[in-house]
């Protein structure tokens, strides 16, 4: 998998964080929309971004919202609801803007096969020995895409980063 050293994560594109001092250097507390304001937001979204100087929007929830369902049911969401409203955001902002999900804990829980770049969701208990194939649903395995965000050179990866969801 590609490493991401450059901050255009930050600006542009998809990514998913789970690095505390990455989430501080784009958003604060006050700034970050919960999953259900961005389905709400993906029907009209406001001109202005919060975080960033108007270029990001920073979501937090996911995580939850993944280990509230089955890993049928996520696969499901995440494919339809979730994935249109990714899709919607790029729309809306032409591509000139960051979605970025907050995920404590990611690291523990998004797995990477290195041979394959594949990306997979750990689900939470009672569902722990299952994963959910999230790279193939949310952008289809693309090989360019996504990319490990480093934040120093040789530094342990803080997020995913995606230019484009097609």
């Amino acid at each position: 998998m590609k490493r991401l050293i450059d901050s255009v994560w930050q600006r542009r594109g998809v990514s998913w964080i789970w690095n505390d001092d990455a989430l501080v250097s784009i958003a604060k507390p006050s700034e970050v929309f919960s999953l259900r304001s961005l389905i709400r937001a993906s029907k009209n979204w406001p001109d202005d971004l919060p975080s960033n100087g108007g270029d990001t929007l920073v979501v937090a929830g996911l995580d939850a919202c993944l280990d509230l369902l089955t890993p049928e049911d996520a696969d499901h969401w995440l494919g339809n609801d979730l994935k249109s409203a990714i899709l919607s955001f790029q729309d809306a902002y032409s591509g000139e803007a960051a979605l970025i999900f907050w995920l404590p804990k990611g690291e523990r829980r998004i797995q990477t096969d290195l041979a394959t770049d594949s990306v997979r969701w750990r689900c939470a208990a009672p569902h722990s020995d299952q994963q959910i194939e999230f790279g193939r649903i949310l952008w289809g395995e693309a090989r360019e895409y996504p990319q490990e965000i480093v934040t120093a050179e040789n530094g342990t990866p803080v997020g995913l980063f995606h230019l484009r969801i097609t």
